[in-house]
């Protein structure tokens, strides 16, 4: 895709600016965060301003071809809550939220097609992800006007995101708050750290819940809800979540992916104003490692 800026976008962000011709801001920003984005030849942050006559330029990926309901595998997933508005769902890890290239079926939004709805297409009402190796807790709404309320309540913090997290060593206090922007790392593009030229606001908090003797379990709430955020924050405080492969050691304790677990979701029923309170048990494979964990010696 090949865009000329004219007069009157002169001034306006890049993202903005493609928000319209992509089809909606977020998607503009991840194309951008990938490098698929240049101005007269440049890659540039998604804040960067546009100048008149400026060109514009969009490596397009190919869109994901998704697959028919005969040749799509369904998704596990369990429902731990429902009502009229929303189901709160417990994805298993391993299962891939949305469809993306790479991975065309067998994917949650298509398993929930159906029975939710909301937001953009393809997406089955989701109001917010998990990585793919990521188990716990989502909250899906079943209609637009719960699936909008849910998330402003999201974007107002307003939906409280506690997980699990098993780290190595230990953190110097039993609480904390980890206020470090983050976005696409500099050198390795598959990672977000604070090392970055595009930062984004990104706070996480964090509580001991089991202090062993070569890890520690915490219990961490997010505040906001940036890509890989307490992947990215807690190795950025030198305590990266057991097993991951990416930001920490693969294959400690036996785990086959990080041990990170959304674990309890807490917010107000978008109709009623109830209080909704869910939480999910850690799966076999994470306490076969907590347990493994528990054995060792300093």
């Amino acid at each position: 895709m090949r865009l000329r800026v004219g007069p009157e976008d002169a001034g306006a962000r890049l993202d903005a600016f493609l928000a319209g011709p992509l089809g909606s801001r977020a998607r503009a920003q991840r194309l951008i965060d990938d490098g698929a984005v240049r101005v007269d030849g440049v890659v540039v942050p998604k804040r960067h301003k546009l100048g008149a006559e400026e060109t514009v330029t969009v490596d397009l990926p190919p869109e994901p071809e998704l697959a028919t309901d005969a040749e799509a595998a369904p998704a596990p997933f369990a429902v731990r809550y429902e009502d009229a508005d929303l189901l709160v769902v417990d994805k298993p890890a391993g299962v891939v939220v949305h469809p993306a290239r790479g991975h065309r079926s067998g994917t949650l939004a298509q398993a929930l097609a159906g029975v939710a709805a909301g937001g953009e297409e393809g997406r089955a009402g989701i109001v917010h992800r998990l990585d793919r190796d990521t188990s716990g807790l989502l909250v899906v709404a079943r209609s637009p006007a719960a699936h909008r309320a849910l998330k402003a309540a999201l974007h107002e913090r307003a939906i409280t995101r506690e997980y699990l997290a098993l780290v190595e060593g230990r953190p110097p206090a039993r609480t904390g708050t980890i206020d470090a922007p983050i976005g696409r790392d500099r050198r390795h593009r598959t990672r977000m750290s604070t090392d970055t030229d595009d930062p984004r606001d990104a706070v996480t908090h964090f509580a001991v819940e089991e202090a062993l003797a070569q890890t520690t379990l915490l219990r961490v709430r997010l505040e906001t809800g940036r890509t890989h955020q307490i992947r990215a924050h807690l190795q950025a405080i030198g305590h990266p979540v057991a097993g991951d492969p990416e930001y920490g050691t693969p294959g400690r304790l036996g785990l086959e992916r990080q041990f990170l677990h959304a674990a309890r979701l807490r917010f107000a029923q978008p109709s009623t104003g109830v209080e909704v309170d869910v939480a999910s048990p850690l799966p076999d494979d994470l306490r076969a490692a907590l347990e493994r964990a528990r054995s060792e010696r300093r």
